[in-house]
C-alpha cells in the first residue's frame, strides 16, 4: 500500500479545499510535513525577546499618558467654564466678581453685585484633575478673567505636569 501526499490548501480556480479521490475505504489523507510540523522552541524564544524589546520600548511611554490625559482635561473643563462665564455676562451685563467666584455659575450669589437677570449656568462645579477646586480671578492677570488649575503639584508656576492650566492656554 503506497502512501500519498495531497495538497490540502485552497484551489484558486474553484475556491475550496482539495481533496483526494476515494479509493474505497483504506483511502488515507496524509498531510504534507511542513504543515504539520509546529514552532521549534528557538522560533518561540526569538518571539518572547521580540515581544520582551517592544514592550519595554512601548511601555514608558504609555505610562506617561495619565498625566497628559489630565492636563487635557483641565482645559477641557476651564473651556466649558470659561463658556460658562461668558453666558453669565450676557446675561447679567459683567462677570462675577472674585469674591462671588465660580460659585456663582451654580448658585445666585448673596454678595454684591448681586444679578439681576441670574441663571443656572453650571449643573455642578468640577474639581480639576487633581482633585483641588479651580481658581478664579476677576480681573485676570493674564486676561480679562482668569480661570485655572495649579497643576499636579497645587502651587503656581512650575513645569510639565505640575504646570499651570489655564483660561489662557485655549
Amino acid at each position: 500500500m503506497t502512501h500519498r501526499s495531497y495538497d490540502l490548501s485552497l484551489s484558486p480556480e474553484a475556491g475550496q479545499a482539495q481533496r483526494p479521490p476515494r479509493t474505497g475505504q483504506s483511502a488515507q489523507w496524509v498531510w504534507s510535513r511542513r504543515a504539520a510540523s509546529g514552532f521549534t522552541l528557538i522560533e518561540i524564544m526569538v518571539v518572547i525577546v521580540i515581544l520582551g524589546v517592544l514592550a519595554a520600548l512601548v511601555v514608558p511611554r504609555v505610562m506617561s499618558r495619565p498625566d497628559e490625559a489630565r492636563a487635557v482635561a483641565a482645559k477641557q473643563d476651564v473651556a466649558s467654564i470659561m463658556q460658562a462665564l461668558k453666558l453669565y455676562r450676557l446675561d447679567n451685563q459683567r462677570y462675577p466678581s472674585t469674591e462671588q467666584g465660580l460659585l456663582a455659575l451654580v448658585q445666585k450669589p448673596s454678595v454684591s453685585p448681586v444679578p439681576s437677570n441670574w441663571k443656572s449656568y453650571l449643573e455642578r462645579l468640577p474639581n480639576d484633575p487633581w482633585g483641588k477646586p479651580y481658581q478664579f480671578l476677576n480681573p485676570g492677570i493674564r486676561g480679562e478673567i482668569d480661570v485655572f488649575s495649579f497643576g499636579a503639584d497645587g502651587q503656581s508656576g512650575g513645569t510639565g505636569v505640575d504646570a499651570d492650566v489655564g483660561s489662557w492656554d485655549l
